[in-house]
């Protein structure tokens, strides 16, 4: 058991908190400013794009025709409650910016608190002048350094469509991800795993996602109960530069404070390295024959979870096929850009190709994740008394990484079987084309 350098009652529990962010910071150095960077520029290079395909009144005002009826597009991306440039961009682009500040700030978190824990890093630390709450601070003011930096730069950024709504927009997105970061928190007490952690808040912004997918596409108008129940649903409904509804604020503000004080109740009742539900002991004799076999046991959780995803994934854009070519419509230029993205082959084929050309670029994130495996491996020790026995490096490697490249084939044509599902027609060639995505054939 660590012996603190504080007593837990004491007001000095938050000691070192400083030092502890300034090293944090410096450690994300690069990872921030990354993450920041890109979700930035997906935002403010969205007036350009939405100008040049809906650049008169007249194709805005039948832009917001078209999905009060459309359900499948509402699923997507939400309703639309403005027909300015700035409401567009907010619509558009808003609730993907939110998810992804949200898992900037799961995996902050976790990396500065479970992963610490699980490397015996923290233990160190802990000895000092430390106090008991200090790491968990440090980890959630850092998320929220992130948070504030994105927001100020999407102020800035889109203060020429208008300050107010760009405000409201830029601390939606940091809300978004601040609650998330309270969540990844109270996962990271719960757990004895990094990757556990970092998976069980991933699932809930992703059921985050579905609820407010489901929401939207019961009602055009962001009231659905469901809709309610997620934090990107309160996003949507802050209505950025459509007379924004700023005590939406405080609903996220408001979950962000509980979820932390649940998290620091929970940070000041376990031993470090503990957790309130502990890893169930494996079986006394090993049941694995091939370092393959270990392979696939160490990373059977993933395949089924990406694997779930995609074909979701598949059914949603699926469905939104007939949907996507009424609200092109007659407008040349977008019917140009899904063209060019997925080929001459008529609106339907293209806008199919690019989504799951789009899929096959997420599946790499898959691939590099399941590459990586094999350095988490190593650098936490358990690499080392696999190759002490009769594997060699070769064989251990092999087994990793037949699953990132298999795993990535399974999913791709899992999504092309959502496709089929969604679309309801030309099975045989959405397979394909998931197919030729996973392979990279022409």
């Amino acid at each position: 058991m660590t012996t603190f350098a504080v007593r837990p009652g004491s007001s000095r529990q938050l000691a070192g908190t400083g030092t502890l962010l300034r090293f944090a910071l410096r450690r994300d150095r690069l990872m921030m400013p990354v993450w920041i960077a890109v979700n930035a520029l997906i935002v403010l290079s969205m007036p350009g794009t939405l100008e040049s395909l809906y650049g008169t009144p007249a194709e805005r005002a039948d832009l917001l025709r078209q999905m009060e009826t459309n359900s499948s597009l509402r699923a997507m991306v939400g309703p639309v409650f403005g027909d300015s440039l700035g409401a567009l961009t907010a619509w558009r682009v808003g609730i993907y910016a939110g998810a992804l500040a949200a898992v900037m700030s799961l995996l902050v978190v976790v990396r500065h608190t479970r992963d610490e824990e699980e490397s015996g890093r923290q233990e160190l630390v802990a000895s000092g002048m430390v106090g008991r709450r200090a790491s968990l601070t440090a980890a959630l003011l850092a998320a929220a350094t992130a948070n504030a930096v994105l927001a100020l730069l999407l102020t800035a950024g889109l203060a020429g469509q208008g300050v107010t709504g760009a405000l409201a927009l830029g601390l939606g997105i940091a809300g978004v991800g601040m609650v998330f970061a309270t969540m990844a928190a109270i996962v990271a007490q719960l757990t004895e795993s990094a990757r556990l952690a970092r998976g069980l808040t991933a699932a809930v912004l992703g059921a985050a996602f579905v609820l407010r997918a489901a929401g939207d596409s019961a009602t055009d108008d962001g009231t659905s109960v469901l809709t309610w129940l997620s934090p990107l649903g309160w996003l949507e409904n802050l209505r950025p530069y459509a007379d924004e509804r700023w005590w939406v604020l405080a609903l996220l503000a408001g979950a962000a404070l509980l979820q932390g004080a649940v998290a620091y109740g929970l940070a000041g009742r376990r031993d470090i390295g503990m957790s309130f539900l502990p890893t169930r002991p494996g079986p006394a004799t090993g049941r694995l024959g091939s370092a393959g076999a270990l392979a696939w046991r160490l990373q059977r959780g993933g395949v089924l979870g990406w694997s779930i995803g995609f074909f979701l994934a598949g059914v949603v854009y699926g469905g939104m096929t007939e949907g996507a070519a009424d609200l092109v419509g007659d407008n040349e230029n977008a019917r140009e850009i899904f063209q060019r993205m997925g080929g001459q082959s008529g609106l339907t084929d293209a806008f199919l190709a690019a989504m799951i050309g789009m899929l096959g670029l997420i599946a790499a994130l898959y691939i590099v994740a399941s590459v990586l495996r094999l350095h988490g491996e190593e650098t936490s020790g358990r690499a080392e008394p696999v190759l002490a026995n009769a594997v060699g490096r070769l064989r251990w490697a092999a087994g990793h990484l037949l699953i990132a490249f298999g795993g990535s084939a399974l999913i791709m044509l899992l999504a092309g079987l959502g496709f089929a599902v969604g679309y309801g027609k030309e099975t045989g060639p959405i397979l394909g084309r998931a197919w030729c995505s996973s392979r990279r054939c022409g």
